[in-house]
């Protein structure tokens, strides 16, 4: 953490972005890191050398000008292959629901609509807190890449392609963003009456100097927790040598749902954020209980395939919590149409009690580890199954 409580945040980019200006009464954020790249076939097939990272790029025909849609000029089955593994690992390809009618809003660096894989698709609210601009549009890529784990068309299919899908631009340009900022994007989401909040992103925990709460960010988020809007949040990228010690802000929050990442066999990746679950005396700290000790579950996030904005590479690959909680707030969707009693304005709904009630069905339903008993601080309660859940919920 730096001087004056700024919290420090990787962006979507290769190279990471520089420190963003410290603001006086304002913390500044950065997007949760996806480490990301464009998608290359030639280097995929000769297999390793993937660090985090691969160069090159597929190439699209439609980006002569020949096609309404992407159509692959040079077909690599990596991408899809990969997307469907991550589908079966996590049940998505074992249930008939869609997200349809579900309220969700992503906050994030805003939408490229242009995109090929989401043009077709009709937001149902959007709003820039940065610019100020009616239009949609996403002048960094991250969120476009969130958006399409739920809503793409073509290659990549969505997650949850019937969802009624929000827009809350509350991250610059460069990759940055302020609690401010991002907490009123968190109360618009609100006055939407959504029912799933997203967040792909998380930075320091908001303490101030004399070690007492203060952080609008955090508050914004309990506000919506109370009255029964589910928010799904990144547990962090710095796991490993660089590891803060515990899971970055909001998926800190207690009843925030906070997601790790995997790879398509159910194992972790390396630089997923481990949680601090015991008590702690500087900066004080209760200890965690069941079912909020973080994270509390992982989903897929290591060399994910995803769609790219604003650029003839339609496609890339990324590795961050970023996109598992995507994925999570997605599984979620599917729930609220099998229960949509369960929603913000469900007949059961609308307080913290459900949001309580649907993490202790997620702590049931996910696959821990072999061997693991309990909580794992990287593993959380087990990975995302979709299908197990809403057969939990039955």
């Amino acid at each position: 953490m730096n001087e004056g409580g700024v919290g420090n945040y990787d962006a979507i980019l290769e190279d990471p972005m520089p420190d963003a200006p410290e603001v006086p009464s304002r913390r500044d954020f950065l997007l949760t890191p996806i480490w990301m790249a464009a998608v290359t076939t030639e280097r995929l097939r000769q297999g390793g050398g993937f660090a985090l990272m691969v160069t090159s790029m597929l190439l699209i025909a439609w980006a002569l000008g020949f096609f309404d849609n992407p159509l692959l000029t040079i077909y690599d089955p990596d991408l899809t292959e990969r997307h469907s593994d991550f589908k079966q690992l996590t049940g998505f390809d074992n249930v008939t629901t869609t997200g349809d009618g579900v309220g969700v809003c992503i906050v994030d660096s805003g939408i490229d609509i242009d995109h090929p894989d989401l043009r077709n698709f009709e937001l149902s609210g959007w709003k820039d807190f940065i610019n100020n601009r009616a239009d949609p549009y996403d002048d960094q890529g991250h969120g476009t890449s969130m958006a399409g784990i739920l809503i793409a068309e073509n290659m990549l299919k969505g997650i949850a392609p019937d969802i009624n899908l929000f827009v809350a631009k509350a991250i610059e340009k460069s990759g940055t963003g302020t609690d401010v900022d991002i907490a009123e994007a968190i109360d618009w989401c609100v006055t939407q009456s959504v029912d799933i909040i997203s967040l792909s992103l998380g930075g320091a925990q908001g303490i101030d100097l004399i070690f007492v709460e203060n952080d609008q960010l955090e508050e914004a988020v309990d506000n919506a927790i109370d009255v029964g809007i589910f928010v799904v949040a990144a547990a962090g990228n710095d796991g490993g040598a660089d590891d803060d010690g515990d899971v970055s802000s909001p998926g800190s929050v207690e009843d925030v749902i906070c997601v790790g990442a995997i790879d398509t066999d159910g194992t972790m990746w390396s630089n997923s954020s481990v949680g601090d679950n015991s008590w702690g005396l500087i900066p004080p700290k209760v200890a965690r209980s069941d079912p909020d000790k973080k994270p509390e579950l992982v989903a897929p996030g290591e060399k994910l395939p995803i769609l790219n904005a604003n650029s003839d590479m339609l496609y890339a690959w990324g590795s961050g919590t970023s996109g598992a909680t995507v994925w999570v707030s997605g599984a979620i969707a599917h729930l609220l149409e099998h229960r949509p009693e369960l929603g913000h304005n469900g007949s059961s709904g609308g307080d913290r009690e459900t949001v309580e009630d649907v993490k202790e069905w997620i702590r049931n339903s996910v696959i821990p580890m072999d061997g693991q008993s309990g909580h794992d601080e990287y593993y959380g309660y087990g990975h995302l199954r979709v299908d197990a859940l809403l057969q939990e919920t039955s």
